[in-house]
């Protein structure tokens, strides 16, 4: 059984109780403890913090799919550090490409030979790329996507879906979950939620919230509010809160209605780029949106990000400013990292090692008699217990509800009558009756 939380077995197997008795985390304890009176929270990131202990697992390295604690204890990351390590800890080409570009200098504020490498390897690859720009987060992309939409179109207001998460900044973080059921509103007209304090209250005037995968309510809003709205900004793949496939045509239809009302479309596939496809969602959809975003899996973990568009709209007037952007380090890791995603098979691989997850999954429902949902696109997959196998994908797809989901990694799950705590974010301990998963051996 997987200590901290996974399907139970009826009894341990070899070894697994020693395991058990092994699986401590009071180094991080103790460590959280030391941290608090100096960092915020303790955690660098709000991400961090757990939703179930009064303290985070502290890692000391990892390699491959496995992290290492402070404890010592060996965990297999399904989660990829929240999406970045798509190639796994430590991948040998990005590592040897890092430490070049170290040697040579890791800022120069000025174009380099790899940074026009880079672009034009992009331009090759995303469907939607005829120019590039770079910022350093998801959140960075984003904003620089939504302001280039209103530079072109000379219009204000940005269309984005419940439960949607696009970055923290004032205007991205609003409808990205909810407390309750009643919070959310009418489906035809969404409540606009704000998450944090400090959030200012006009941060969501400029947008339209509309339940995601219903294409005849998007086109609705497009046809009553056309004139005033930039852009329709989505995942081509909902996977912050899942993920949950697009339904058949809607990202065709979407693509359809708001080159009808003369709407921009931005892809945030800062999640899905280099995770469905080389070139994004976009390549495994066959839908070109006007503007895409990318991040996260991009540099294989170093802070990087890049957005790609239609020339025109690219090249409309917003500099693309920052001190940091196509730093040569970001540049070089991002480089290595295509290149080993192009290689035969990568994809071919990603999606056997996703389909081998679903297969075990959903064999283990079945034994234990647990009702289950689970599908997966890519190398993203999404685990809903409380849901048949039959349920009807609109059932899952169309509903406002996105609170109701659970990241595998996240569940706590009861067998025989005993109730186990969820793992640590993004970790599940490995044992020995487990075997791990790796993108390459």
């Amino acid at each position: 059984m997987l200590p901290g939380g996974a399907l139970c077995a009826e009894a341990p197997g070899p070894g697994e109780e020693d395991d058990m008795r092994r699986y401590q985390t009071e180094g991080s304890r103790r460590l959280h403890q030391q941290t608090v009176p100096y960092l915020l929270d303790g955690v660098g990131s709000s991400f961090h913090v757990s939703s179930y202990r009064d303290y985070p697992v502290a890692m000391t390295h990892g390699k491959g799919s496995k992290l290492y604690d402070v404890d010592g204890n060996e965990y297999i990351d399904y989660v990829l550090g929240f999406g970045p390590m798509l190639l796994g800890y430590c991948p040998p080409a990005v590592d040897r490409a890092v430490a070049e570009q170290l040697r040579r200098g890791s800022h120069f504020s000025a174009p380099t030979e790899d940074l026009k490498r880079l672009s034009q390897r992009l331009v090759e690859i995303i469907p939607s790329a005829e120019l590039v720009a770079y910022q350093n987060s998801g959140t960075e992309v984003v904003m620089y996507a939504l302001r280039l939409a209103r530079a072109y179109t000379g219009k204000y207001k940005i269309v984005k879906f419940e439960g949607q998460y696009h970055g923290w900044s004032d205007e991205e973080k609003v409808s990205i979950d909810a407390s309750c059921v009643e919070e959310l509103g009418d489906r035809e007209n969404p409540r606009k939620i704000l998450h944090t304090k400090g959030q200012r209250l006009s941060s969501a005037e400029d947008l339209i919230v509309l339940p995601w995968n219903d294409l005849p309510a998007l086109e609705r809003t497009l046809a009553a509010r056309g004139g005033e709205i930039a852009a329709v900004l989505m995942e081509p793949c909902m996977c912050d809160s899942g993920p949950i496939l697009p339904k058949p045509g809607y990202l065709e239809g979407v693509r359809e209605v708001t080159r009808k009302y003369g709407v921009l479309l931005i892809f945030d596939e800062v999640i899905t780029g280099f995770r469905l496809a080389l070139g994004g969602a976009q390549a495994y959809y066959g839908v070109t949106p006007d503007l895409s975003t990318f991040a996260k899996a991009i540099a294989s973990g170093y802070p990087f990000g890049a957005v790609v568009g239609r020339r025109e709209v690219m090249a409309c007037g917003v500099p693309a400013s920052g001190t940091f952007n196509g730093n040569p380090i970001g540049v070089a890791a991002a480089l290595a990292t295509i290149e080993t995603l192009s290689q035969p098979g990568v994809y071919a691989h990603l999606e056997g090692l996703a389909q081998q997850l679903e297969t075990g999954f959903r064999a283990l429902a079945r034994k234990y008699h647990r009702p289950l949902y689970l599908r997966h696109v890519g190398s993203i997959f999404i685990l809903y217990f409380g849901f048949a196998e039959d349920a009807s994908i609109s059932m899952i797809t169309t509903s406002s509800l996105w609170i109701t989901r659970l990241l595998i990694t996240l569940l706590s799950i009861t067998c025989s009558g005993q109730t186990h705590p969820p793992p640590p974010v993004s970790t599940v301990p490995r044992t020995s009756s487990f075997t791990p998963l790796q993108v390459f051996p």
